[in-house]
């Protein structure tokens, strides 16, 4: 059952959805229908009409005559997603050394260290959070919001292959080292280095997780 907030009941059920298509609830190729959705919900058609139509726009469901149609994130869309994020993630991390506050600086620290505690406890859900907010916050502080926009719902869609990534401790290690560099960069407001550390820790995430999908 969904709670009333503030935020719109279509927001909440689109949010909900988004989630759980994306961290693997449901398949690839898995058809839906509405009425699953209100009973597993506890809301109207109405809201799960409006989230159902900014999740065909995004295409990860679709809509066909049978039902709802769970299209995820393929391969190919993988691919593309780290390819993209190769070329447009430095860059983020090249304005964010540039122009990051010591009060910016100070919550990007925090968020890497908890990432390198929850590492040494093995919690990889703690770990997903703590990964995903540093590149997050990376975005909101490289003072462009063309780049957050665009890079954004990109991280989002490899959720699911991100959990199992940091789930293997060797990887969540390298990645956390990988960050502390990002970060050591940043801080010195060195954009050059902070961009190459960037582009070889998603080159390096992009291995890590394609590999697996291969085979």
């Amino acid at each position: 059952m969904l709670e009333h907030k503030t935020i719109s009941l279509a927001e909440q059920v689109f949010d909900r959805l988004e989630n759980e298509i994306l961290t693997g609830k449901y398949q690839r190729g898995e058809i839906l229908t509405e009425m699953k959705m209100v009973s597993d919900l506890g809301v109207s058609r109405t809201p799960i009409r409006e989230a159902l139509r900014r999740l065909e726009q995004e295409h990860i469901i679709e809509m066909t005559p049978k039902g709802i149609l769970i299209l995820g994130v393929t391969e190919q869309d993988l691919e593309d997603i780290f390819a993209i994020r190769i070329r447009i993630e430095g860059f983020s991390s090249y304005n964010c050394a540039k122009r990051i506050t010591d009060e910016e600086l100070a919550e990007l620290r925090e968020t890497l260290e908890l990432q390198e505690f929850y590492v040494t406890k093995q919690d990889p859900d703690r770990i997903k959070t703590m990964d995903s907010k540093f590149h997050q916050l990376i975005y909101r502080f490289c003072g462009s919001s063309v780049i957050y926009d665009t890079l954004m719902p990109l991280h989002k869609k490899v959720q699911k292959y991100r959990k199992a990534s940091v789930e293997n401790n060797t990887r969540a290690q390298q990645s956390a080292r990988e960050h502390r560099a990002i970060y050591e960069a940043i801080a010195a407001h060195d954009a050059e280095l902070a961009e190459k550390y960037t582009v070889e820790h998603i080159i390096n995430a992009s291995n890590h997780i394609l590999k697996k999908e291969v085979h």
